[in-house]
């Protein structure tokens, strides 16, 4: 028997889209509302009910998912969203917002009384879209079994860090490990540039480390999109532009120097400012030249 949760998707980017599929290939009613809703146009096809407002996705439903940009986008979209919000909704958020994002965020959930749940996701396009993501989730136990009829069917595993979702442990965490992703990214890129600059061919790179401790899966698959030339997106050079900055400001706060992170936001920068913003971060390899 179907589950009847209703769910509101707050933006249909490439995360948050995959997540609407999942949800109502699940069985549950999901409404999505993305700012050009164009690009939300063809969830309907798989049975989401695609609207023109935030208020209309949230109006009625037990759940609100928001997988937007950045923390700015998702204030906004809850801002207009707030007329049709019940209090006691569950709010999972799902963005990369990094702790100073997420104060406002929890500063609104407290003063319209929802069930606020830090939640960013670990992975990329492909994990998304076969509900593989892994979920870094702060929020009090009374609501970690709501959000776990969610949670289990856009990920494989949940890590819960903190009771308190106001506190940025997860969002603090996501950006830990947003750190590293960066540095293999950009360490890609410019170990093929450099191979390209002399003479080497970058397979001979790729054969060297294979099967070693160098060796990484996801060197490869980044790889793997520079030796094609082609850069379909999983999570786009804008966007990891935005994360390095976000991880710069956190580090800034904490007392931490992040020199890789503030090398990796210029590479990003200047791939984004050749016209690569929307393609796969990998594209940062053209900062190289």
């Amino acid at each position: 028997m179907p589950d009847k949760t209703s769910v509101a998707v707050l933006g249909t980017g490439i995360m948050g889209a995959a997540m609407a599929r999942n949800l109502a290939g699940a069985g549950l009613d999901v409404r999505a509302w993305n700012r050009t809703r164009a690009k939300a146009e063809p969830l309907a096809a798989d049975g989401v009910r695609v609207v023109d407002t935030p208020a209309e996705a949230v109006d009625g439903a037990d759940a609100v998912l928001t997988v937007l940009l950045d923390g700015p986008a998702v204030l906004d979209a809850v801002r207009h969203s707030a007329p049709a919000l019940r209090a006691k909704t569950l709010w999972l958020q799902m963005s990369t917002v990094g702790a100073d994002g997420l104060a406002p965020l929890a500063a609104f959930a407290r003063e319209h009384g929802l069930d606020l749940v830090d939640a960013p996701v670990l992975g990329t396009k492909e994990p998304a879209e076969k509900g593989l993501l892994t979920v870094l989730a702060a929020g009090p136990q009374e609501v970690r079994d709501r959000a776990a009829r969610i949670f289990d069917i856009v990920g494989q595993r949940t890590l819960w860090v903190d009771e308190d979702a106001a506190s940025g442990a997860a969002s603090r965490l996501k950006l830990v490990v947003n750190s590293w992703v960066l540095t293999v990214v950009n360490g890609t890129g410019e170990a093929l540039a450099l191979a390209q600059g002399l003479g080497v061919d970058p397979r001979a790179f790729l054969d060297a480390v294979a099967g070693g401790p160098l060796d990484l899966p996801y060197l490869r698959m980044k790889a793997e999109l520079i030796l094609s030339g082609a850069y379909p997106a999983s999570f786009t050079v804008s966007a990891a532009r935005k994360d390095a900055r976000l991880i710069e400001e956190a580090a800034a706060a904490g007392g931490v120097h992040v020199d890789l992170a503030a090398a990796a936001a210029e590479r990003f920068r200047r791939a984004e400012a050749q016209g690569h913003g929307d393609e796969d971060g990998a594209a940062a390899y053209f900062a190289s030249f």
